[in-house]
């Protein structure tokens, strides 16, 4: 059932409690907003936490993940089979 919202001079909109807790959008929760042929359309995102990595975090990765040259040779041997 369509229901009216007040846009606030600083353009913020309050949804209706009934409307927030079916969809589970909580306090602080982040939504999409899309216009799609003069609508307006609201969904709920997937937010993901990325962590950012930089060139001597990659390096020391790097020398912990070298072989040995025994290594690399037991490993070349069986995947030869």
């Amino acid at each position: 059932m369509p229901e009216n919202i007040v846009v606030s001079e600083r353009g913020q909109i309050t949804l209706p409690s009934a409307i927030r807790k079916r969809l589970g959008i909580e306090p602080g929760g982040v939504l999409v907003i899309e216009e799609s042929n003069g609508a307006l359309v609201l969904r709920p995102a997937a937010v993901v936490a990325l962590e950012t990595y930089g060139h001597a975090d990659i390096a020391r990765w790097d020398e912990e993940d070298r072989l040995s040259a025994a290594e690399r040779a037991s490993i070349t041997k069986r995947l030869k089979r």
